[in-house]
């Protein structure tokens, strides 16, 4: 049993009001201006609290602030004649945590209080994420967060190579954050206050890439209207960052090699040596070894490239992180768009508990960015997160599709799952689906599929189709 306060100046509205919560075995005080309900609210222990708009005086959202101040932790659902956007918007960033317009549905207005009362009580039990202290926010955009054995044992690798003159190879999947242990090495070495320098091998085309990473000479090429020194030149006494270092062309992967074993490279055009102070981290969610075998990845470079193996396991195999990473996410999200989010429900927690992650920490970035963003209160509860993550959802064989959908409409939900979950990176959806690229975009194709982001193409879907990708299995 809960007691509500209802504040309504229409006498009528509110005995109406009174006598079906009472039915319902809530205790209800009624108040009939803003001054009385601050009173009242004040002066009882509220559950939660209905406010009418139209008030005499002061309206209800001007006096959102003044409730808050008296209790700032009741729910507070506000009713209006009102049916605009402006309002809307207006009472929920107020303060606002539900906005039921007149005349009132009751049944909506059950559901409301229903969900408000239960957000409330789930208070006590939900998982609260303190704010981390001031040392430890200056760099939290590349700090590492988890305690599990594997992370434990990257950090004492970083401890033990920042300070020493070897190239290290970062391998795991897409979104395990193998930047944040490229950074993590720059600010823990002497190079620290050089140049931290990043480059995504797969983003440019092979000729655009070699004057990128090396520079070229004013006329090298058309177009070179100007002389340019490369990121080799940028991150001089400095960290240079090659992500996705399986994806570059033979040809770069020798003139590479050169860097590597020579410290020295030419620029496009140009003749002349450049002696290069960079210390390399490289990073491939690829199988290099693999890549080896094939004949795709030079063997000398591969061993080159890793002196030192960090490798991050996928967020599926160190959940024991989870509260960690969500923490130091919080903390971060929640400064850039200065908000205050902090509990997350237990129905949540066991969601996420459940689900296998295949985006990794850049998904459960992006979803709880997305919850924070929509959150009226400082509770992430589960209808704020995608259905996809609940504990069901990760049961194939409980998918929640009717019995009678064809095997055709479940090819098209799972792979619109896996390709929004890798937020339509293309090569990590084959891996995942265990398809080659071709057949992933006759089933994109096939099914209309389109990236919500806008972006329906990637770097490799220009890329000529091989002799073995037309061999479906």
């Amino acid at each position: 049993m809960s007691t509500l306060l209802i504040i309504d100046d229409d006498v009528a509205i509110c005995r109406t009001l009174l006598v079906h919560f009472r039915s319902l075995s809530h205790q209800v005080i009624t108040a009939h201006n803003i001054n009385d309900g601050l009173v009242a609210a004040a002066g009882n222990a509220i559950d939660l609290i209905l406010l009418d708009n139209q008030m005499p005086i002061k309206s209800g959202i001007e006096s959102l602030a003044d409730f808050r101040e008296v209790v700032p932790d009741i729910p507070i659902i506000m009713i209006t004649a009102y049916h605009d956007m402006e309002t809307t918007i207006v009472a929920m960033q107020n303060g606002a945590d539900d906005y039921i317009h007149k005349p009132v549905d009751i049944n909506e207005l059950d559901q409301a209080v229903e969900r408000a009362l239960l957000r409330s009580d789930e208070e006590s039990t939900n998982l609260k994420f303190q704010e981390e202290d001031h040392n430890k926010r200056r760099n939290s955009r590349f700090s590492m967060a988890g305690h599990s054995s594997a992370m434990r044992q990257i950090y004492k690798t970083i401890g033990l190579i920042a300070n020493k003159p070897v190239t290290v190879l970062i391998s795991g999947e897409s979104g395990t954050g193998k930047e944040l242990v490229a950074r993590a090495i720059h600010e823990a070495s002497s190079r620290r206050n050089g140049p931290y320098v990043a480059v995504n091998c797969a983003a440019l085309v092979e000729t655009l890439l070699e004057s990128d990473l090396f520079g070229h000479e004013k006329g090298a090429f058309t177009g070179a209207v100007n002389k340019h020194s490369g990121k080799f030149a940028m991150a001089q006494d400095g960290s240079l960052f090659l992500d996705e270092v399986g994806e570059l062309s033979p040809s770069i992967q020798a003139k590479l090699l050169r860097v590597l074993q020579e410290k020295e490279y030419i620029p496009v055009g140009s003749t002349k040596l450049i002696q290069s102070n960079a210390r390399i981290i490289a990073a491939t969610n690829d199988n290099l070894e693999e890549k080896v075998k094939l004949g795709l990845f030079r063997e000398d470079l591969y061993y080159r490239l890793q002196v030192v193996n960090i490798t991050i396991p996928p967020l599926r195999e160190r959940k024991e992180d989870l509260m960690d990473l969500i923490r130091t996410l919080l903390g971060r999200i929640n400064r850039e768009m200065h908000n205050s989010v902090c509990r997350l429900s237990m129905d949540v927690i066991d969601a996420f508990n459940n689900y296998r992650w295949p985006g990794n920490v850049r998904e459960l970035e992006n979803i709880l960015t997305k919850a924070v963003a929509l959150s009226p209160s400082d509770t992430i509860t589960l209808d704020l997160i995608p259905e996809y993550i609940s504990a069901r959802e990760n049961n194939p064989i409980e998918s929640g599709l009717p019995i009678h959908t064809s095997l055709d409409e479940m090819e098209k939900y799972h792979v619109a799952r896996v390709l929004n979950a890798t937020h339509w990176h293309k090569g990590e959806s084959c891996k995942i689906l265990g398809v080659s690229r071709p057949r992933l975009r006759r089933i994109i194709k096939q099914h209309q599929l389109t990236n919500p982001e806008g972006n329906e193409l990637d770097e490799n879907d220009n890329d000529d189709i091989t002799e073995s990708e037309l061999v479906e299995q």
